[in-house]
């Protein structure tokens, strides 16, 4: 009987895991704070740091997106960063699971980013960012991972959102700091993309954090109401392509390095029109 209970609670315990989609290494069950408490950190920073605007001489442009890097080794980041360099991107946005959380991981993700001149590099913190106190070393050293830039053209401005889903929600205080840009900031631009961690929709069934029910639909009806054009995501470490409503869902391949679908994605703006391409690594 002792044994059969036993086994009984290492089932829900497991059950319990898959659940939170957490990994079962104790060292990994949850971040150090919440989501509230991460949103109001990125919040008091960007009080500080004007969110950031680039102006571009041309009517076109392009922004590169690479996710999932998850530093230890470095080839394919490497590689993705000086394809943003020679192409002349506009804009790099990199959202989520950039490292393994690790102090080490980051010390290394951060001695491989480019020169800040060189490159607008946007980044936001994912699940395994958070991994072993991640948090502090993101915050310390990228600050807000809940912001805005914008990119202006000649003619038009087009507004970018970087949001923190790497627990799977976005918190009340950060909902509502998403919606009041929405309702009072979205009719100024031309486009609209939403950039973070967590996918909307899964390509394939893990462990890994996924998103609320209720919440996401919240969302999806924000970005119908308020035109955003594309939401850009990682995460699931598969490529996904859907429109849903008027809103382009975009699932990016992963960075990291020895997978075989390693890749990234291009956004190009021309003449006002938007397209996009999937790259392979």
């Amino acid at each position: 009987m002792e044994l059969l209970n036993k086994n009984r609670f290492a089932l829900i315990f497991a059950i319990i895991l898959t659940s939170a989609g957490c990994s079962k290494d104790p060292d990994l069950l949850t971040s150090n704070e919440s989501v509230n408490q991460r949103f109001n950190q990125s919040k008091i920073w960007n009080d500080n740091h004007p969110f950031r605007q680039i102006v571009v001489a041309s009517e076109d442009y392009s922004v590169l997106a690479g996710a999932d890097s998850h530093v230890g080794s470095t080839v394919n980041l490497d590689s993705f960063f000086r394809i943003a360099e020679t192409s002349h991107a506009s804009a790099v946005v990199m959202p989520g699971d950039l490292t393994n959380g690790k102090k080490e991981d980051w010390d290394i993700f951060e001695q491989h980013l480019p020169d800040h001149d060189s490159l607008a590099l946007f980044l936001i913190a994912g699940n395994h960012d958070l991994h072993f106190g991640g948090w502090e070393e993101f915050f310390t050293r990228f600050g807000s991972t809940s912001y805005l830039f914008t990119i202006k053209t000649p003619s038009a401005s087009d507004l970018y959102i970087c949001l923190d889903t790497a627990e799977g929600t976005l918190g009340d205080q950060q909902l509502n700091w998403l919606t009041n840009i929405l309702e009072t900031m979205r009719q100024n631009y031309r486009h609209c993309f939403v950039i973070t961690h967590n996918n909307f929709f899964r390509t394939r069934q893990t462990e890994s954090t996924v998103p609320l029910v209720e919440e996401m639909h919240v969302l999806i009806e924000l970005f119908t109401m308020y035109h955003v054009d594309m939401v850009i995501s990682g995460h699931d470490h598969l490529r996904y392509n859907q429109l849903f409503g008027i809103t382009r869902y975009i699932v990016l391949d992963p960075l990291k390095d020895e997978t075989s679908n390693a890749g990234y994605f291009q956004l190009n703006v021309k003449n006002g029109a938007i397209s996009y391409k999937f790259e392979n690594i």
